[in-house]
């Protein structure tokens, strides 16, 4: 029987055990760009192979054991996966540690991943396939072909990782730190795109055994920090086309390696930025009742305006609105005549979050009109809420348990960040889950976007493990 006729749940690899100690004491080369130092890892698998060796009698992501495959023995198949997985990691794993770590010491702001976007092609191009740049040359879109003889009209499954950095000081003291003053891999991009390139090669090698069941689309987008954002450019150059589902990893730093989180509906919220500019009558602060007393009415909208929109929405919405600046005069005796709020709106209902726009704005003129103040709103919409399918939820749910084993698959929680991912759910069913990354011993929690952000590097072996199964499952479905 072909394997893709299976049941899917047969699939068994094994998540291996979290309690080893992330080892990162290795040195790099490090060149002035991206391109010019590739392939960092070429001459440098040996060294940081040490990175994921464990304490003795551990099994390691990249050990070997005598069966020949990366997994335990105990009960599990001889070849869980066709093109045996566990080995092609056991000989490629390391390779892909280097590359985040090549990725993480060269980080590229939002717009400017031209040298990520040409490290990612060039690794593709070496496989043996076909990436192409996007039009501005810092994303890239790769397809894995099905096995030969497929037809063109076989199922598309979606990739999505994701390559820009933060504005901000790497303070890690480990031989990878960022190279590029005040830009960081804080979010965890670099491991996205490592983990994404490593599922397309391992694909890629199915494909050339005929035991690829239609095609993979490897999506690298620029941008997703910033508005306006990366996804819809991908979109706009054909990353969709075709797509039958989408699917993509999030760092989740709160998790330790070896551990997912998914959610069907609502896993992270829509993000609108919002700028109140304020007008009138300054004066002496003797004398407010001569000025329109412009530091009052920015209080009202700061006060007032969140908690009545609270009261016109469905609470069951998940809205929130906060203001994080605020700016207007310079004396302590002086009402200003100008002032300005800047603040985001964040919701987890799509419908809601269509409502938005004119809600807030009208609200915000209602309690200035009774100060006598004039005000301009700027509402700038950001991204959508992400909403996992469902379907596609179970399948790499599912997925995750045959990868990683069912006690590894627990409940991701929401999230009232953003996240652009949301605009490719707005087309094609998919689903985001949160990747354990949690260092060992690491102390105080760690969060994404923090300056010391870092990664227990064995997510990478964990994430590809993840993506390949959901792929291979993803194909076998029908949207």
């Amino acid at each position: 029987m072909r394997w893709w006729n299976r049941p899917y749940q047969a699939f068994g690899d094994t998540a291996q055990s979290e309690q080893n100690r992330n080892e990162i004491a290795q040195s790099y080369y490090s060149g002035s760009t991206i391109t010019q130092s590739y392939p960092i890892y070429r001459d440098q698998v040996e060294t940081v192979t040490t990175a994921l060796t464990t304490p003795s009698g551990q099994h390691s992501l990249l050990a070997v054991p005598e069966s020949g495959l990366g997994v335990p023995s105990r009960g599990a198949p001889a070849d869980p996966l066709p093109g045996q997985l566990d080995r092609w990691l056991a000989a490629r794993g390391a390779e892909l540690v280097a590359l985040r770590r090549q990725l993480h010491a060269h980080p590229e702001l939002s717009g400017q991943e031209f040298e990520s976007a040409a490290l990612v092609a060039r690794e593709l191009s070496e496989a043996g396939l076909a990436p192409r740049l996007l039009p501005r040359g810092n994303g890239v879109i790769c397809d894995v072909p099905g096995a030969p003889g497929r037809s063109d009209r076989d199922p598309v499954i979606a990739l999505r990782a994701d390559l820009d950095a933060l504005p901000l000081q790497d303070t890690k003291d480990v031989p990878y730190r960022s190279t590029v003053d005040g830009v960081c891999h804080a979010c965890g991009h670099d491991v996205h795109t490592s983990i994404v390139v490593g599922a397309g090669l391992a694909l890629a090698n199915l494909a050339e055994r005929g035991e690829l069941p239609g095609r993979v689309r490897l999506l690298f987008q620029p941008s997703e920090e910033t508005t306006p954002p990366g996804a819809p450019e991908v979109i706009a150059a054909g990353g969709l086309k075709d797509v039958s589902a989408i699917y993509a990893l999030h760092c989740a730093p709160q998790l330790p390696a070896g551990l997912v989180g998914v959610r069907a509906g609502a896993l992270t919220a829509a993000t609108d930025v919002l700028e109140v500019r304020l007008r009138g009558r300054g004066g002496h602060t003797a004398r407010p009742h001569l000025t329109s007393d412009l530091l009052h009415a920015m209080a009202r909208v700061v006060v007032d305006v969140p908690s009545l929109l609270s009261r016109r929405v469905d609470p069951r919405a998940g809205l929130t609105m906060v203001f994080g600046a605020a700016h207007a005069g310079e004396a302590a005796n002086s009402i200003p005549a100008e002032g300005l709020l800047r603040g985001t709106v964040r919701v987890l209902n799509r419908d809601t979050w269509r409502e938005l726009p004119d809600l807030v704005t009208t609200l915000i003129r209602q309690v200035v009109a009774g100060t006598g103040a004039e005000v301009d709103v700027d509402y700038r919409r950001g991204v959508p809420p992400v909403v996992n399918d469902r379907q596609a939820t179970a399948i790499v749910a599912g997925a995750a348990a045959a990868a990683l084993g069912p006690d590894r698959v627990v409940e991701a929680e929401v999230s009232m960040g953003g996240e652009d991912f949301a605009f490719y759910l707005e087309r094609v069913p998919g689903a985001m889950v949160r990747l354990g990354t949690g260092i060992p011993g690491a102390g105080e929690a760690m969060d994404i976007h923090q300056c010391e952000f870092d990664v227990d590097e064995r997510a990478i072996g964990y994430g590809v493990r993840v993506l390949v199964h959901t792929a291979l499952a993803a194909l076998s479905t029908t949207f």
